[in-house]
C-alpha cells in the first residue's frame, strides 16, 4: 500500500472563499472598506494548490483511475453429439468465445504526482512499477512486509542481493493476492519488486497433469489435448517472434480447421486489427520500435481436467496461466512490467463420438486480462506506460485491481480500468 502523502495545516492567508468576496463588494458599496478580505500572498496561494493536489493524490492513491476491458462474445454452446461421419463439433454453434480485460496504468493527475513527488517522495516511488509498498500475506508466505520466513522479499532478493529459488508450482487456487515487494524494476533485474522474481519462467512452467480417462474420453485423447493446450498458450504467448509482432504461425496452425468461423477471426486479428477484433486478445504482441523485451518472461498457473457434464464422451480442459513481460522503452533505461492472464478451455472428446482433426484442439473459451495496456484497442500490439508517461496522463474511471492477483476469476466486463502495480 502506498504511504498516506503527510497532512499539512491549511494557511490563514488562503485564498478567500467566493460568499467572502461578495460581502466584500457590498460592503466597498456601503463605505465600509475595513470588511475587506486579503489578498493571499504569492506563497499562500502555491500552497493552497499544493494541497489541492494532495487531496487528489490522496483520492488517485487508492485506486488509479483508468482500466479497459475488450470485447467478449456469448459462451458458445457444447458440442452436438455425433459419430465421425456426422457434423462437426461445432458446426452448428456458432464461434468460440473470446474475451480480453484491459488493465491501463493512466490516470494519476500532473499536478498531484509532482506534488507527492515533491513532498513525500516514498508515496511518489510507490506509485513506480513495483512500488514501495506494503501487502498482505499470500500463499507463498510473504508477510506484511514482504518477507517470508526464509529471509526472501517478496521480489525473490534476500538482503545481499541473492535471488531466491522459484516457488513451488500452483496446484490450486491462491486464497489471496501476493504481497507486496521492494525495489524498482530495471533493465538487469526487470522483475525486481515484483511477485513474478519468483515464478518459474518459460514454457516448463506449463506442467500437465497426469493424463487419465475421463467422462468416456480416453486418457490417450485427454493426454494429447493437454499437450496440444501447452503448445498453443507457449506459441501464443511465449515464442520471440510474435511478441515482436509477428503473426502466431504455430499457435494458429494447432486450432482445428473445423472451427472455421473462429479460425477466421483470428487470422482477419492478426491481418487486420480492429476495434471488435484485435488479435492481443489471444496473442501476446508489443511493437519493436517502442518497447524492448528485457529478461525471461515469468509463468505461474495451472491445467485442470474435469468432466463436460452436458454429455458423456466429453471433457473441459482448463489451462488458467499468467504472463509477466519485463519490457523497456527502445534507446532508454526506463523499466517497467506487462500482465497477461489467460484462460483458455479446450474441448477432448471421445474421437468415436464427435468429429474432429487429429491433432489440433478444439477452443471452447479464451479470456484474458492485459495489465499495463493502454486503453486504445485495435492495433494488434500491447503498448504498455511508463511511470513518467503517468505525468502528463489523463485521469480514466474505472475499477482497480490487482494484475497479480489469481484468487479472483477473470472479468467478464466490456470497460477499462487501472491496475494497482505492476
Amino acid at each position: 500500500m502506498a504511504e498516506k502523502p503527510s497532512e499539512e495545516p491549511r494557511p490563514e492567508s488562503a485564498a478567500p472563499p467566493d460568499d467572502a468576496w461578495e460581502q466584500f463588494l457590498r460592503d466597498s458599496e456601503a463605505g465600509v472598506p475595513a470588511s475587506a478580505p486579503k489578498e493571499p500572498s504569492a506563497r499562500a496561494r502555491m500552497v493552497t494548490e499544493r494541497l489541492r493536489a494532495l487531496d487528489e493524490a490522496q483520492a488517485a492513491a487508492a485506486g488509479r483511475k483508468g482500466r479497459r476491458f475488450g470485447r467478449s462474445k456469448p459462451v458458445a454452446p457444447a458440442r452436438p453429439e455425433g459419430w465421425r461421419t456426422g457434423p462437426a463439433w461445432r458446426e452448428t454453434d456458432g464461434r468460440a468465445s473470446r474475451r480480453r480485460t484491459v488493465w491501463s496504468v493512466v490516470g494519476v493527475l500532473t499536478a498531484a504526482a509532482l506534488a507527492v513527488v515533491a513532498v513525500n517522495p516514498s508515496a511518489a516511488l510507490s506509485w513506480l512499477p513495483g512500488g514501495l509498498g506494503g501487502g498482505g500475506a499470500d500463499a507463498s508466505g510473504a508477510s506484511a512486509s514482504g518477507v517470508d520466513a526464509s529471509g526472501m522479499d517478496a521480489s525473490g532478493v534476500d538482503a545481499s542481493g541473492v535471488e531466491a529459488s522459484p516457488l513451488a508450482p500452483e496446484t490450486a487456487r491462491p486464497t489471496g493476492a501476493p504481497g507486496e515487494a521492494e525495489g524498482i524494476p530495471t533493465r538487469e533485474r526487470p522483475f525486481t519488486g515484483s511477485p513474478a522474481a519468483r515464478w518459474e519462467a518459460g514454457a516448463d512452467a506449463i506442467r500437465l497433469p497426469r493424463a487419465k480417462a475421463v467422462n468416456g474420453v480416453p486418457a490417450a485423447r485427454i493426454e494429447e489435448a493437454l499437450r496440444g493446450t501447452k503448445e498453443f498458450l507457449a506459441a501464443a504467448n511465449l515464442d520471440p517472434a510474435v511478441l515482436k509482432g509477428g503473426e502466431p504461425v504455430k499457435a494458429l496452425a494447432l486450432v482445428d480447421p473445423l472451427e472455421a468461423d473462429y479460425l477466421a477471426d483470428l487470422r482477419a486479428a492478426v491481418r487486420r486489427p480492429t476495434e471488435d477484433n484485435d488479435p492481443v486478445s489471444a496473442f501476446t504482441r508489443f511493437d519493436p520500435e517502442k518497447v524492448d523485451l528485457v529478461g525471461d518472461v515469468r509463468v505461474r498457473g495451472r491445467m485442470t481436467v474435469a468432466p463436460d457434464t452436458a454429455a458423456e464422451g466429453r471433457a473441459l480442459i482448463t489451462a488458467d496461466y499468467t504472463f509477466v513481460y519485463g519490457v523497456a522503452r527502445v534507446g532508454g533505461d526506463e523499466t517497467t512490467r506487462v500482465i497477461v492472464r489467460r484462460v483458455l478451455q479446450v474441448d477432448a472428446a471421445d474421437p468415436s463420438r464427435y468429429q474432429g482433426t487429429e491433432g489440433r484442439l478444439w477452443i471452447r473459451d479464451l479470456a484474458s486480462e492485459i495489465g499495463n495496456d493502454d486503453c486504445r484497442e485495435g492495433d494488434g500490439l500491447i503498448n504498455p506506460s511508463f511511470f513518467s508517461d503517468l505525468l502528463s496522463a489523463s485521469p480514466q474511471a474505472g475499477e482497480t485491481r490487482d494484475p497479480y492477483d489469481r484468487s479472483t476469476s477473470v472479468s467478464r466486463e466490456d470497460e477499462c480500468g487501472v491496475v494497482s502495480r505492476t
